[in-house]
């Protein structure tokens, strides 16, 4: 077997092990008698650029929904930056986190999400800082200089009086994903940003998208069906088909040599 179709417990590499940012440890998930994540193993390394690909419920957002706490697993454990996420340890065992703790361990990670879920009676300004000074405690004035600075890095500072009805739904994207960056999140999660645009939209904000990748210390997690841009934004690939991972790799490896014929399969809709 080629060492791109995936084995579950061979998904560690000596580059994540020594800088490791999130770890999923046997992370199953199941909807009443459906599985939809089955027994994951997953090493992400500080930095790094991840993209998950795949059909429609082979388990893709359930892997970063459960890294922003929108759904628990059913078993396994998630650690982030050394850190339970679902659970904590008492008297030598692991128990179920209380919501202080995942609200805690959930501050070091910021999603973008399909559609914007901007306040359309705020300004962009305030979008950009109305959580900065809520959750993180930071004074106002703070707050506006790290949104001035991220609406500055997604091509929006000029807009930052706007409010979101005034404003295409390519920035409203990156206003999105400007709020996020505010936060400083130690790793950002992307679910198919793109999908709710027009097509001559989508561009602009994979750009954006590239612009924060090309820093090399922001560490992501993308879900997409843009082909080329995980080829030219990810340092390893999944591909994701119930609820496993079928193959992993680098880009190249993944993305113009496949292995398994699933994959290949998968990847022709794209290449058609």
């Amino acid at each position: 077997m080629s060492e791109q179709v995936a084995n579950q417990t061979d998904i560690q590499t000596e580059k994540v092990t020594d800088k490791l940012i999130v770890r999923y440890k046997g992370v199953s998930k199941s909807f009443g008698d459906t599985t939809v994540l089955n027994q994951l193993d997953l090493d992400i390394a500080k930095g790094e650029k991840i993209a998950l690909i795949g059909p429609s419920g082979s388990g893709k957002t359930t892997i970063i929904r459960m890294l922003m706490t929108l759904e628990e697993p059913s078993s396994g454990t998630i650690e982030v930056d050394g850190e339970m996420l679902w659970h904590k340890e008492v008297d030598g065992k692991l128990v179920p986190a209380d919501e202080n703790h995942l609200r805690k361990v959930r501050g070091n990670i910021g999603m973008v999400f399909q559609q914007y879920n901007l306040f359309p009676h705020m300004t962009i300004l305030k979008n950009c800082t109305v959580a900065p000074i809520n959750v993180l405690g930071i004074s106002k004035a703070e707050a506006i200089t790290r949104a001035k600075e991220m609406l500055e890095k997604v091509g929006l500072k000029d807009k930052m009086d706007y409010y979101p009805s005034q404003l295409s739904g390519g920035q409203q994207q990156r206003v999105a994903i400007a709020r996020s960056l505010v936060m400083r999140p130690k790793v950002m999660l992307f679910d198919e940003v793109t999908a709710a645009l027009d097509p001559e939209l989508v561009g602009e904000v994979l750009e954006v998208i590239k612009d924060i990748a090309s820093d090399g210390e922001t560490t992501m997690i993308l879900i997409t069906h843009e082909i080329d841009f995980a080829r030219d934004v990810a340092d390893r690939v999944f591909f994701l088909d119930a609820g496993k991972i079928a193959e992993y790799g680098n880009p190249e490896d993944v993305l113009v040599n496949p292995q398994s014929e699933r994959l290949k399969a998968f990847l022709k809709r794209f290449n058609s």
